[in-house]
């Protein structure tokens, strides 16, 4: 669009610059405070995430004076904007991240008969990455699945309970921290995106995941529900095993299932285009 960007770690206190993006309220907030005191007139945009919508925005009084003092607040999903004071939703808008999928190769003749479901992100509370290698550790020997996770390790707790899970468990396989290529790949060849976030502002992968047409289960939360859609069949009860498990047979013993959730991932794919975001931005600025 014709500016000059320059990326500066979350605590920088000398920006130089006209306008200033701001990642998440509470981790940028000594910087956004900083340029707003250094440069009255510059312009300050504030972007929610996740964890600062879901968990810090009632509680920091630091998040809650940058969006005060920002220009305009930028969210990633609609539902988003309910969490938000009158006076801070009459500067929002909703921006939804778009995907620029890297040419694959064409992935290879599938031999196995199991069904291949991505569990992708860091291994963190929010995410709650090991629900889906609980739920098909419990599933009947007639139903052939398996699931692989890959992210790192950000939480130390889940070391053990990783390598636990892996010793007990012959349908879980993990892959650890990957590239982003390769975690597009590992999407591309599953029959499904496993999405179990306790809290999510708009997660990176289900838009990669719909930009592939590759079919989600996703749990109940507004970050997900934001993005697929309050009717979207394919939700279970965040932090439910029970729940997830059901959803897993239902997908893998009901091909009508399977193909409603393909028809509507596919109907999703206008809101993650690269032009869609870009013009958005385009706006805003």
């Amino acid at each position: 669009m014709g500016y000059r960007v320059r990326i500066y770690p979350s605590a920088s206190q000398e920006i130089d610059a006209d306008i200033v993006v701001a990642l998440h309220a509470k981790k940028s907030a000594a910087a956004a405070l900083s340029f707003r005191k250094r440069a009255p007139h510059g312009r300050l945009i504030v972007v929610l995430t996740g964890t600062d919508i879901y968990r810090d925005l009632p509680r920091s009084r630091l998040a809650q004076r940058a969006l005060a003092v920002a220009d305009a607040v930028v969210v990633l999903q609609p539902l988003a904007l309910a969490r938000l004071t009158p006076s801070l939703r009459a500067k929002a808008v909703t921006i939804f991240q778009s995907v620029s999928l890297p040419s694959l190769p064409v992935p290879p003749k599938r031999v196995s008969k199991r069904y291949a479901f991505a569990v992708l992100g860091h291994l963190r509370d929010e995410k709650d990455p090991l629900r889906s290698a609980y739920a098909v550790g419990k599933l009947p020997r007639r139903i052939p699945a398996l699931v692989t996770l890959a992210g790192g390790i950000l939480d130390d707790r889940y070391r053990k309970r990783t390598n636990e899970e892996l010793a007990r468990n012959s349908r879980f396989r993990y892959r650890g921290e990957i590239g982003a290529r390769a975690a597009i790949t590992l999407l591309s060849r599953s029959d499904a995106l496993v999405l179990s976030s306790r809290m999510e502002g708009g997660a990176n992968v289900l838009g990669e995941a719909i930009a592939l047409r590759v079919p989600v289960l996703a749990s109940r939360i507004d970050g997900n529900i934001g993005l697929l859609g309050k009717d979207y069949p394919g939700y279970f009860t965040v932090g439910s095993t029970d729940s997830l498990r059901a959803l897993l047979v239902r997908f893998i013993e009901d091909r009508a299932f399977r193909a409603t959730l393909r028809a509507r991932i596919a109907k999703l794919a206008p809101l993650v285009r690269p032009a869609r975001e870009r013009a958005a931005w385009a706006r805003l600025l």
